[in-house]
Formats: structure tokens, sequence, C-alpha cells
């Protein structure tokens, strides 16, 4: 963990003696017993900071932390300082209000935790004094997030389980490119997807929203808007398989949760994304970090998880929708509706000698998923994708084979990848049609480009640099196809081999410069991360707690008390706050009676009466057709037809409840933070 998750000793002795006075001294009293005069309170708290560092004390304190005070302590490192709001929104679920603020007060009288406030806010933080009792602790997170071994989610599920990476990863994204390119016009003028578009789409891509998935690979640059067509861009496509497959998933499911809001395509602008997907990715990146792909993780334990390095990082990604956003892009694989498995990328075999495709008589290409992305991303320059699921298979055909060539991609590349790619298996009656196909897109030909027309006296500069470079072909004397994108660049040759007067006859067009959105095949620096590392916490100390609260227990019955003075130490032995024997024998005891039973109705207005004056939040059960437990805040106990009435305010924030004092089978005052009045 690499935060500072403890403040400066003198932070934590101002915290302290700025107490109320009866709580400080009270405090004081609990272990030193009765306090000598003359004194003052700098040199008590000095004195109870050379009590903590005692080796024999922080070996007390470490053998009593047991497995809910080592999630608590665990909790309030990596939500650094939370308030006890943020810790009961936490813990729902798993600790009941009442259980949780009892806890958290006795972490307080144990001195493991200690309040502050910052502005108005109180806040919880952990003792620097014992830094090196609590920083093994802080570090093993796994204690809070549990996960389920391979065995344990098996027998969890109704089949076995077996998953399959699935989802936005390179063989669908090759599909998606393949798709892309089998249509044009894409879009109706107003910028939505042609309705035929989208039924192929249903049948290619079963059970994938291509709206939301094209906007998202628009979002980083790998396809542009161009009128009614979509374009893929070849230099985004490129920079994205510089990338590790694991971190191109990432960069997915930025781009989905960066998709909600838009639209229409023509609101993507890839640059005014691009540090909003920088920053969800590496947020993506630190939480996948702390997966263990060995292991299956409940759906409420990711969002834990996630809830925590949102807080820590100060991010605004929705938890939900980004676990969904990792489903989809195969980074979170569903075993089952409850149970995720994070996908394990460091297992893949990295020198598969294939094959790598199946080819039938057909020319149908099944592609493995052990395929690179490079050989995926190539296929898809020359087939036609059909599906895009479990299974994702190709069909070469005539016009695929065309379009190939189009991009100047000729039969023999193609047969040669085709061959390296299925070890050779391919048939001559495909490298037949290939060969006729290419012989007969000679033949006939519209070219795209910029045309460059040279009189017959100024032909000579087709010889000059860089002028000579930007031809492509000699379609016939004095007329030159030049690239696309050359204009501005040939114009600019020309004057430098001192051409004054050039004629540019333009076309209406757009050219979008996209791509840029993958800075590096490793995006994320140290200064970047939030890491969240996985200490194991220290072995169960439950046999020496349990050996010390015993000894306590048999000094204590030793002692010359009565039988209130015995009772009340007792409690305190059994809430691990004696650390040492001079606890007991030199204690001051007061004795407070917190919870009232059944027919002492006595007890139980007494302590209704005080939780009322200190405003301390109580546990009331009783009998309502069945037992209920409530816990909230009492505001007034009231006389009503002869009977006392107690009006509490539930903690769940429901209507106001009126209690008969009578009927209450228990009633128990939560003591409030020893750190306020």
């Amino acid at each position: 963990m690499k935060k500072n998750i403890f403040r400066s000793a003198d932070f934590w002795k101002s915290a302290v003696m700025t107490m109320p006075d009866n709580s400080f001294f009270e405090l004081i009293r609990s272990v030193f017993g009765k306090i000598k005069t003359p004194f003052t309170k700098q040199q008590l708290i000095n004195d109870l900071e050379q009590f903590l560092l005692r080796e024999d004390i922080q070996k007390a304190i470490a053998a009593y932390i047991d497995e809910n005070d080592a999630k608590i302590i665990t909790a309030a490192a990596l939500f650094t300082e939370p308030a006890p709001g943020d810790l009961e929104s936490f813990f729902t679920g798993e600790f009941s209000y009442a259980q949780l603020q009892d806890m958290i007060v006795n972490l307080e009288e144990r001195f493991i935790l200690y309040r502050f406030t910052e502005g108005k806010k109180s806040r919880l933080a952990l003792n620097p004094v014992l830094e090196q009792v609590l920083m093994p602790v802080a570090s093993g997170v796994q204690a809070l997030f549990p996960a389920v071994s391979e065995s344990e989610a098996a027998a969890s599920l109704a089949a076995k389980t077996h998953c399959a990476s699935s989802g936005l990863n390179d063989r669908s994204l090759a599909g998606l490119l393949s798709f892309v390119c089998q249509w044009e016009p894409f879009y109706r003028s107003e910028g939505v997807i042609r309705k035929r578009v989208i039924e192929a789409g249903k049948i290619s891509f079963p059970g994938v929203d291509l709206e939301e998935t094209l906007c998202a690979l628009q979002i980083l640059g790998l396809f542009y808007a161009d009128g009614e067509r979509l374009l893929p861009d070849r230099k985004s496509f490129d920079d994205f398989g510089l990338l590790s497959p694991r971190e191109r998933g990432e960069y997915s499911a930025a781009a989905l949760l960066a998709y909600g809001g838009i639209k229409s395509p023509a609101e993507i602008l890839p640059p005014f994304h691009r540090m909003k997907i920088r920053e969800t990715v590496n947020f993506i990146h630190s939480f996948l970090d702390y997966l263990d792909p060995k292991l299956f993780y409940r759906e409420k334990t990711l969002n834990r998880l996630a809830e925590v390095l949102k807080a820590a990082s100060g991010t605004d990604i929705i938890c939900g929708e980004m676990i969904e956003a990792l489903e989809k892009t195969g980074l979170i694989i569903a075993a089952s509706r409850e149970l995720k498995k994070p996908a394990d990328f460091k297992n893949k075999t990295e020198k598969n000698e294939g094959p790598f495709i199946a080819i039938d008589s057909s020319f149908s290409i099944i592609v493995y998923p052990e395929i690179s992305y490079a050989d995926v991303i190539s296929l898809a320059e020359f087939l036609d994708i059909k599906e895009a699921g479990a299974v994702v298979r190709f069909e070469l055909n005539k016009d695929s084979a065309i379009r190939s060539f189009d991009n100047k991609t000729g039969a023999q590349e193609i047969i040669e990848l085709l061959n390296r790619l299925s070890g050779g298996r391919v048939g001559d009656s495909l490298v037949w049609n290939l060969n006729d196909w290419e012989k007969r897109h000679g033949e006939v030909s519209l070219k795209k480009g910029v045309i460059l027309c040279l009189c017959e006296e100024r032909r000579f500069l087709t010889q000059t640099m860089p002028l000579a470079g930007l031809i492509a072909e000699t379609v016939a004397p004095g007329v030159y196809l030049l690239a696309e994108n050359a204009m501005d660049t040939a114009a600019d040759a020309l004057r430098g081999a001192g051409i004054d007067i050039i004629a540019r006859r333009r076309v209406k067009g757009k050219t979008i410069a996209a791509g840029g959105n993958f800075p590096s095949p490793s995006p994320y620096s140290a200064d970047e991360k939030i890491i969240v590392t996985d200490t194991k916490t220290p072995a169960k100390t439950g046999v020496r707690a349990a050996v010390l609260t015993s000894g306590f227990h048999a000094i204590l019955e030793k002692m010359s008390l009565g039988d209130t003075e015995k009772a009340e130490l007792s409690a305190r032995i059994n809430r691990r706050l004696v650390l040492c024997e001079a606890q007991l024998k030199e204690a001051v005891v007061r004795y407070e009676k917190l919870e009232a039973r059944h027919m002492d109705y006595a007890g139980k207005q007494n302590i209704a009466k005080q939780a009322i004056a200190q405003q301390s939040p109580v546990e009331i059960v009783w009998p309502a057709g069945k037992s209920e437990s409530i816990f909230g805040t009492p505001r007034a106990l009231e006389k009503e037809a002869g009977e006392l009435i107690l009006t509490v305010v539930p903690a769940d924030g429901e209507d106001v409840m009126r209690i008969p004092l009578a009927k209450i089978s228990l009633l128990r005052r939560i003591k409030k933070s020893i750190f306020e009045i």
C-alpha cells in the first residue's frame, strides 16, 4: 500500500487532548487507574503514548485483533480517514448499524481508532503510535474482498464451470472491421444506422448492441463517420495492435463507459474523450490488478472493491456500469448470474504454432481464439464476417477479395497468409478462384486519388524528389495518380521545384485525422496507478487472545471486590480493554448499565432517559407479531393512557415509531464515540 495511512503522533495526541474532559480522564483512568496529582493533560498524553509503545502492550493489542476488527482497520486504511457513514455504507448487508457502531467504539476504546473533525465532518483514523501493529493488518485487503476457488464455484453451480473468453475481443473486433467494410452507405442522412445494417448485425453479432459498440470504437478513433459512410482508420487499428490483449480490452471497456449520453455519431470527436479514456483505463487496470484469475468473485464483492478504489482515486465511475462493461469486453466472465471470474491473459499460449484457422470447401473460415491480433485484422481485410459469437466464422468470396485488391493486397499475399494460419491447408480451388478474381480485377478499374497532369515540357518534374515518391501510378503520358491525401504535399514539392502557378481543382469532401488515443503499448506509469497490494494478514490470534482473557479473568477472581465492580471489570476484559495486570489491580471502577430486558421496567426507563439525554442510538427488540429488531435514536419518553411510550427515529429513515416501554423485550444503549460529548 503506497499511500501513507498514518498521520503524525502529534496529530493523534492533539485529537485525544481535544476530547471532552470527562471522556479524556475516563480514558486515562482506564489505563492508569487513579490519576496522581499534580498533573497536566500534556504529561498524561505523553504517558499514554509511552504505555502504548511498550512491547508487551503492543503484543496484547495485536493478539486481540480479530477478523471483524481487521475488516474495519483495513477499510479505514483503504478509504483514508473515512467518515463513519462511509463505513456504514461499505459494510451494509454484513454488519447491522448497531454492530458496526459497537465495533468502532470498541476500537476507539482500545486505542486503535481515533476521531478528529475536518471542517464540520467527523473522520476516523488509525493510531500512528500503533503503526507497527496495524500496518500488516491494514495491508491485508483480502479479508474485505473474499473470493471463491474453482472447486467451490463448481460446487455452487448446476453444471461444471467452463469459462471461455468472449465479448469485444480481437476476433469480434476483426469481425466488426469486416462488417463495416461490407456496408456502404452505413448511415441514413440523419446519422442513424440503416435498418438493414442493424438486422444484418443481429445475425452476425448475436447479443451485441451494434450501435453502442461501434460508437465506443469511434470514441477510440478506430472508426470515423464520413457522411453516410463509416470508415476504419487504418493507423489507429495498427496503434491498437501495439497494446497487449488486456490493454485493448481495458480501452474498449473505457470507451463503452464513455458512450453514455452520445446521441449521434456526428458528436464523437476522439480527442475530446482522450483524457477521460486514459483516466478510466487506469482505474480499470488497477481494479483488475487486484483480482486473481484463478478465483471467482461475487458481484457484490466486485462492487465493493470498485467503491473503495473509487473513493481513493476520486473518479466518478459508476461501479455497476463498469463491471457490465468489463463483462462485455471479456475482461470479466460470468460463470453464473452471481459469480464472476477475471480473464487470465497470462495463461494464453504465446508460441502456439497453429493452426489458427480452419478452411472448408465452401471457403468458410473458422478463426480460433489463439490467433494474433495482427493476423485476425489482416483476415478481416479480405473476408466477410458471418458469425461472431461462441464461434467466429468468416467467408472468402468474390466481393471480399475485390475489397482486398482495391486496398493493394494481392492474391498471392492472401494465399500465403491463409497457408501459414491453416498449416498449409489451402485448397487448389481457393487458389484458382483468387487468381481469377485478381486477373479480372485488373481488367476494368475505377481509381480514386489526386491526379497530377503535366504538359510534355514539364514531365521532367516526375524525376525530382520528393515528387517522384508521391506518384502511385502513371495512368497515361503526362497523367499521374497520387494518393488521396497527397494534394498539399505535391503542391509543396512542385513549388520546391520552381513551379509558382499550380492549378488545384477540389472535390468537396471531408478528411479526418483520427487516432492517437493509444499512447503506448504500456500506458500506465507507476504514479498513475492506484496500487492495492494483497499482503496476508497475520496468523489468527484467537488462541492467544483467549489465553490473555482467561489469565485476566483468573486474576480478577482472586481480587477482593464487590459483585458490581467485578462485573464491570469482567466486561472490560471481554471487550479487550485490559492489556496488562496493572489495569485490573489499579482500576477505578464506574459501573455503567447499557441494557435492560423483559420485566426490568425501571432499568429500561433509566436507559431510555440516558439515551435521550446523550442522543445515543439504541437497539430495541419488541414483539410485533414476531420479534423485531430496530436501531434508531430515541427522541422522547412520554406518558400516554397510563403507560410510557418511547418515540424513536429509525436509522433506516422510516417514519418515527412510538413503542410502549412495557412491550420492549430488550433495550440496549449503543455507546457513542468516546471522542464525542
